[in-house]
């Protein structure tokens, strides 16, 4: 990838942040060399700021990180598209998107997703899921079982809310078994993606 830096005068070429998974257009920044070179080493998408005149990694501040997955460089070689997985809100103000958007219909499953990895990496003596966490990967494999069996016969009968109850305790057991193994819903779904 041969990026024209040289295009515009103060060597900063535009950086279009795309959602990974929704193609939700997030916000604008820009890059120069070095930033484009952090961004490669950190995995965390790193602007040059033209108020700050220095090297600006997104949510150094926040927390709220724009963990990098892949880089495209457009036609001219001097606008770049960068999808990410964004960590919490990408605008400053606190909307999903520097347009004040949401990011997605399916963002809640992303922000739970999220609140479960907390769990896990920072356990509470009162949290349910932090309990499942420390009992191991066999009880944890073993709650998304009975929940599969629990929803398989919830299908059989007729009361749609028990049904969608048991729906959701195994879509949120899975989303543990996944945390578990070291993966995230993201990883499941280019699975999909490339079978689709």
């Amino acid at each position: 990838m041969i990026i024209d830096f040289d295009k515009y005068s103060d060597g900063l070429v535009p950086a279009v942040i795309q959602d990974a998974t929704t193609n939700k257009v997030l916000m604008l920044g820009f890059m120069n060399e070095a930033a484009l070179a952090k961004t490669n080493e950190l995995q965390k998408v790193t602007f040059f700021s033209r108020t700050k005149n220095r090297l600006w990694t997104k949510g150094e501040e926040s927390g709220n990180f724009l963990q990098l997955k892949e880089i495209r460089l457009d036609c001219d070689n001097d606008t770049l598209l960068i999808k990410v997985d964004p960590v919490g809100p990408v605008c400053h103000t606190g909307s999903d998107t520097c347009w004040n958007e949401k990011n997605s219909h399916d963002n809640f499953l992303l922000e739970l997703e999220a609140v479960i990895s907390d769990r896990k990496n920072n356990p509470s003596d009162k949290s349910y899921t932090s309990s499942l966490f420390a009992k191991g990967i066999n009880k944890v494999a073993q709650k998304v079982g009975e929940e599969a069996v629990e929803l398989v016969i919830e299908a059989k009968d007729n009361n749609n809310d028990l049904f969608k109850n048991e729906a959701a305790d195994l879509l949120f057991h899975y989303l543990i078994l996944l945390q578990a193994k070291g993966f995230k819903l993201n990883d499941i779904i280019e699975v999909l993606k490339g079978r689709h």
